[in-house]
């Protein structure tokens, strides 16, 4: 993406009453749920804080969040301000709902990356961080739970700056008092920009209090490193901090807006999201510093000279209201039965929580619920010249876990089919295929969660109850010897009967020939009417050899035969080469096939030695490895993996690199398989045939 500079802002101003968005994003257990929730009660929109244990919160309102007290899909927000209103999206933190973060990121003015306050913990935000970065979204990095960090801030600091690509500017120091236990424990914090020191309170806003004087050393520094940084950007700063001379802190305060703006810095700020500690000083920075509408419709390229335009970033489909497109309307004015882009556009409601307000208008800025504009989905734009893809709207990742799904009820398998379109609209991560090969219908995703919550939905919202088994891998048969045969079929049961007769000659092919038939009958021995079926017979008996599986590179030559005026048929000699293959086959000395992958793995550079020893220890071969593209501190594998090791691959590589690796596949070649592995497969083949 093109460098993203901003200009001077011409569409709102703090107070104004225009509408933001904010996009509340971080690693699982980060505690952005609870920060939310502090939010909308400092700001008058909840009257008390909800629970995440208790799931009694707005945030993670979904039934399948609730049950396992986790984000699984973005929760929308709106609280009102000093005047100014806001609407926040709370997106999930696990990697397997990845998507929603993305798509919540999108279209917010502003970003707030919510960690804790721990160094190893740190690259976890990478693949948010990098997201947010490339596409220039002005954000704030908020250290979580600071009541109970160990470690020191500058500590946390300088780990922060190293995966962040954006000039880190630290706005608070922490004021820290002995505990009980005998450890220090963070009691309030100092800002950086007008000196003052406040001491936190279990709920409320904090009280202002001297300055501790041992804190003033730290703060002193802590302060100018903040002032050094932000002169790289304003020569009238940098000269003054070479006279010696303290800059007006309106001056701060403006280049603050305008390089946080512009994502030149990001700025970091410390509190506790469960108890309210530095909510409020948190929802100052936003005030004053994130942008307006216009910007952000701006940076992303979105032009609408004014007319109404909706960018549609989820979908949500409900027994009760039907399909909801939730859109950010990025200009204009939408109301109810307005005609746009030969559209119509059904009720408007705006969501919290689980709630839908009813409204009879929406306006540029807000995140609303368009009800029943049935074609418009995720990742598309509505506007007076119709329904578009939207530019740079996060393509969904390719799946790295897959389940085979069967309806529980027979009667169900069509329902089905209709459910699993509408979870995949709502989840563009989603996806589903019928595996001929397997004859399995495939459900694939993020990873076990993921695909366990859709299985819920699908319970849940749709009545469909389903089994979930591990798919199985499409393994083929080959052969190793050449050999002839002869094959009759005859049969005499009154009136015409079937005579054919054939002889063949089987061969192996190099690997990845495929199937090839010859005719080398001459002398019409066998009519030429009669060679397709023939061919036929060999090809129907191709999909099942005798280990169980499709046969595959093999040459099959028809060279001889004999037939009878009367009794041979078509089906006579497709059944002659049916039974010539099944007593041939045995003699060709078959051998077992299996899948090889080409897989990448992409970690951060430190797990790789573990992922080089995971891969290895799954009967891959590694062919090396190198830094990956444009992800600064990360590394790409590269190995070849048969297919049966690939299933649940992703758990383990997930658990050796804090969670975010992930990896992606492509079919290389065909590879024998003997030994007591193959004998097990064959055995498993036999026995679900025997079923």
């Amino acid at each position: 993406m093109a460098e993203f500079k901003t200009e001077t802002i011409t569409g709102g101003r703090p107070g104004s009453g225009a509408h933001r968005v904010v996009a509340l994003c971080g690693p699982y257990l980060s505690g952005k749920t609870s920060l939310l929730e502090s939010i909308l009660y400092a700001t008058g929109a909840i009257g008390r804080r909800g629970s995440t244990r208790a799931g009694t919160s707005i945030g993670d309102g979904a039934a399948e969040s609730r049950k396992r007290s986790m984000g699984t899909e973005i929760n929308v927000a709106s609280a009102d301000y000093l005047g100014d209103q806001w609407t926040f999206l709370d997106a999930p933190g696990s990697i397997e709902f990845q998507h929603d973060a993305f798509a919540a990121l999108a279209v917010c003015d502003a970003a707030v990356l919510v960690c804790e306050p721990s160094t190893e913990r740190v690259m976890a935000l990478t693949p948010l961080l990098k997201y947010i970065e490339d596409r220039h979204i002005p954000h704030i990095i908020f250290v979580n739970k600071i009541d109970s960090a160990e470690v020191r801030v500058r500590d946390m600091l300088s780990a922060l700056q190293s995966v962040s690509r954006r000039k880190l500017l630290l706005r608070q120091v922490p004021v820290r008092r002995p505990a009980a236990d005998g450890r220090e424990e963070t009691v309030g914090y100092v800002d950086l920009v007008s000196e003052l020191a406040y001491r936190y309170k279990n709920s409320g806003a904090s009280d202002l209090i001297e300055m501790p004087a041992e804190v003033l050393p730290r703060e002193a520094e802590a302060r100018r490193d903040m002032l050094e940084t932000l002169s790289e950007f304003d020569d009238t700063l940098l000269e003054q901090l070479v006279e010696d001379i303290a800059p007006e802190k309106s001056l701060i305060y403006r280049d603050l807006h305008e390089e946080f703006g512009s994502d030149q810095i990001a700025q970091v700020l410390l509190g506790a999201g469960d108890r309210e500690n530095g909510v409020r000083r948190l929802l100052k920075a936003l005030r004053h510093d994130t942008p307006f509408v216009e910007v952000t419709a701006k940076r992303r390229a979105l032009a609408s000279n004014g007319a109404p335009m909706a960018e549609c970033f989820k979908v949500l489909h409900q027994s009760h209201a039907g399909k909801l497109s939730i859109c950010r309307i990025w200009s204009g004015a939408l109301g109810e039965g307005q005609s746009v882009g030969g559209h119509r556009v059904g009720t408007i409601l705006r969501p919290f929580g689980q709630r839908l307000d009813k409204i009879a208008e929406a306006r540029a800025g807000e995140i609303v619920a368009l009800a029943k504009v049935e074609a418009l989905s995720s990742g598309q734009t509505l506007s007076p010249s119709g329904i578009a893809a939207s530019a740079d709207f996060p393509a969904a990742d390719a799946p790295v876990f897959g389940l085979a799904l069967s309806a529980r009820n027979r009667n169900d398998e069509v329902k089905l089919s209709g459910a699993l379109h509408k979870l995949v609209e709502e989840d563009p991560s989603l996806s589903f295929e019928a595996r001929g090969e397997t004859h399995e219908l495939l459900l694939k995703g993020q990873g076990e969660m993921h695909l366990k919550v859709a299985v819920d939905k699908l319970a849940g919202r749709y009545n469909v109850a389903v089994d979930m088994t591990t798919p199985r891998v499409a393994y083929r048969e080959t052969i190793q010897a050449c050999t002839h045969q002869h094959a009759r079929y005859k049969r005499q049961t009154g009136g015409h009967g079937q005579f054919a007769d054939v002889k063949i000659e089987i061969k192996p092919l190099p690997r990845g020939s495929g199937f090839r038939f010859v005719d080398k009958v001459v002398g019409g021995v066998v009519p030429r009417n009669f060679i397709p079926a023939v061919e036929e017979g060999v090809f129907e008996y191709l999909k099942e050899g005798p280990l169980g599986q499709p046969v595959v590179d093999l040459e099959v030559t028809l060279f001889d035969g004999q037939y009878h005026a009367v009794d041979s048929s078509e089906m006579s000699f497709k059944m002659a080469a049916r039974i010539a293959m099944s007593e041939a086959m045995s003699k060709c000395k078959p051998v077992l096939l299996e899948p090889i992958l080409r897989v990448t793995v992409a970690g951060p550079a430190e797990s790789t030695p573990r992922l080089q020893r995971l891969i290895s220890g799954r009967r891959g071969q590694l062919l090396g490895y190198d830094a990956r593209p444009d992800w600064p501190g990360w590394d790409e594998v590269s190995a070849l993996m048969p297919e049966a090791e690939i299933a649940d691959l992703i758990v383990e590589i997930r658990s050796v690199t804090q969670g975010i690796g992930s990896f992606r596949t492509e079919f290389d070649h065909l590879q024998e398989l003997a030994g007591r592995t193959a004998e097990r497969i064959v055995e498993e083949t036999r026995r679900r045939q025997a079923a």
